[in-house]
């Protein structure tokens, strides 16, 4: 168990994390944090630069079995925390309200634990990841070469969720997470004197059609297989004159589904609208994909391992608030691996995520390392 220096250590940690926020595709220093942490636990091997930043920890047994893995993400956002707090952020603009420093420091925590008494057989892995925030990082961190020789057989991830009571975990079989992918719709035409609209070709009629239509394609409602939202997030058309009728408009839509099939379906659905509208206006039309996360499913194995070492150390666990929309980019590795992810409350009426005075509740570092540790023996046994 963790002992109360092992506490002060990982909350002066997080902290430390917390104020050196860095967004994703950025995380060159906290992945040399977390390295250098790391190689105090002397894992059998650290992996560095997966996917991008992504750092992984391999501790082996010296015994056949299978590979656990738990992961956590590196990344911040791109927001301006608020919070009056001695370790808030020193990075302008930018700062850990998603708990990500607070995944980190679970994981590290649960890297004292296995080091202190191995499992008996397999190996167990630390994940830190890059990207999780923009959708990249997982798909860049299985598709890295090096990802081949740690792949697992099982993955769990836990994730703060305001909303839920202290020290309570919203989970379930099946989806968990919506898939979901922001689509930018890039319309070109002429631009003309404001005095002679008629000489240029203004995309304003084909944005005013398409956001209902947009919108009608994906209405929300249960989260079953039929599940389609569409959420139009921003819309700009010319510059902001009074003189220049415009030649340019871009629309960008968040498209969510809960399966990969449907939000292939929805993908073509919306490409197919735009593309008839902005020819029907005499437009020329581009797409752009970005921020495209994949479901995440809890494998029912995985999540049955997870519920009965919540159940033994009497954590306690329900489907609230679950599944959820929102998307988590943790999906990715349960393509070829047995997956669950867990959803840890940090109180009903705590801060939400994304918010600017959002922080990580240090007191739920010893639940969530616990839980790693108890997943963990319970597949791999104790040495």
């Amino acid at each position: 168990m963790l002992t109360n220096s092992d506490l002060k250590e990982l909350t002066e940690f997080r902290r430390e994390l917390h104020q050196y926020p860095e967004v994703s595709g950025e995380e060159v220093e906290t992945a040399r944090k977390i390295a250098s942490a790391l190689t105090a636990l002397s894992p059998t091997r650290i992996v560095t630069g997966l996917g991008g930043h992504g750092v992984a920890a391999v501790f082996e047994s010296g015994f056949d079995g299978p590979t656990v893995l738990f992961r956590a993400e590196l990344d911040a956002l791109p927001i301006e925390e608020l919070n009056d707090i001695p370790w808030s952020s020193k990075t302008p603009g930018k700062s850990h309200v998603c708990g990500h420093d607070g995944h980190m420091t679970m994981l590290l925590a649960l890297g004292r634990l296995i080091a202190r008494k191995p499992v008996a057989r397999g190996r167990v892995v630390l994940m830190f990841q890059p990207a999780e925030e923009d959708g990249s990082g997982a798909k860049a961190v299985v598709a890295d070469p090096a990802f081949q020789d740690i792949k697992p057989d099982w993955a769990f991830a836990i994730h703060i969720e305001p909303g839920r009571p202290f020290g309570y975990v919203s989970t379930c079989g099946g989806l968990i997470n919506c898939a979901s992918m922001g689509l930018a719709i890039k319309l070109t035409g002429k631009t003309a004197h404001a005095a002679d609209p008629e000489d240029g070709v203004s995309p304003a009629q084909a944005i005013a059609t398409l956001i209902p239509a947009l919108d009608a394609l994906g209405t929300g409602g249960d989260l079953d297989n039929d599940f389609r939202l569409v959420t139009i997030t921003h819309v700009q058309i010319g510059e902001p004159s009074f003189g220049i009728a415009p030649g340019e408009g871009v629309i960008y839509a968040t498209l969510r589904t809960t399966h990969n099939e449907g939000m292939e379906r929805i993908h073509q659905d919306a490409r197919s609208l735009a593309t008839t509208v902005a020819e029907e206006c005499g437009l020329s039309i581009a797409f752009e994909i970005q921020d495209h996360f994949a479901a995440s499913i809890n494998h029912e194995d995985a999540f049955g391992v997870a519920a009965k070492a919540m159940d033994a150390l009497s954590i306690p666990h329900g489907d609230a608030g679950v599944p959820m929309r929102a998307s988590e980019d943790f999906g990715v590795f349960g393509w070829d691996a047995k997956t669950a992810m867990l959803c840890l409350g940090p109180g009903e009426t705590y801060a939400a995520l994304h918010n600017p005075d959002y922080d990580f509740p240090d007191d739920l570092i010893p639940i969530g390392s616990a839980i790693f540790e108890r997943i963990a023996r319970d597949i791999l046994g104790t040495r």
